[in-house]
C-alpha cells in the first residue's frame, strides 16, 4: 500500500499538511518498503482558510492509504477521509523510517480492522455468504 507523509525536510513527519513543503510517498507492506517519490509544493502554505492550497495535495495523495501528518486542520482531515485516505497524527516530530518499521510489524502480524480497511482500498469487494 501507498503511504504519505507530510515533511518539511523528507527525513521526518515534522508538518502541518497543508503548510507541508513536501509529501514524501513510499510502498509499503510486511517484507518491506521502497521510496516512490517526493512531491514538492511551494507558494504560501502557511495562509490559513486558503483551501485551494489543499487541492494539489490531495492529488497528490489520492492513492494513498495513509497519510502521517504532524497536524492538519478539519477541512483538510474532511478531504483526506473523503478520498478514502487515512490520517495519522503524530504526538512530535517522527523520523520516516521508524513510522515504517512499525508500520511493517503491524502488517506482518494481526493489523487492527481500521488498518485492514484501509488496506482493502481499491479492491473489489465480495462477499461469500455460503461460507
Amino acid at each position: 500500500m501507498k503511504v504519505a507523509f507530510a515533511t518539511q525536510d523528507l527525513k521526518r513527519v515534522d508538518a502541518h499538511f497543508g503548510w507541508a513543503k513536501n509529501i514524501a510517498i513510499y510502498e509499503v507492506g510486511p517484507e518491506g518498503h521502497h521510496f516512490i517519490e517526493a512531491i514538492e509544493f511551494d507558494g504560501d502554505l502557511k495562509e490559513d482558510g486558503n483551501e485551494d492550497k489543499l487541492a494539489p495535495k490531495i492529488d497528490a495523495i489520492k492513492d494513498c492509504t495513509i497519510l502521517y501528518v504532524a497536524a492538519i486542520g478539519g477541512s483538510g482531515a474532511a478531504r483526506v477521509v473523503a478520498n478514502n485516505i487515512h490520517p495519522m497524527k503524530v504526538n512530535q516530530p517522527e523520523d520516516i523510517s521508524d513510522l515504517i518499521g512499525k508500520l511493517e510489524v503491524v502488517l506482518q502480524g494481526n493489523p487492527p480492522p481500521w488498518l485492514r480497511k484501509v488496506m482493502s482500498k481499491g479492491q473489489e469487494r465480495t462477499f461469500d455468504f455460503d461460507e
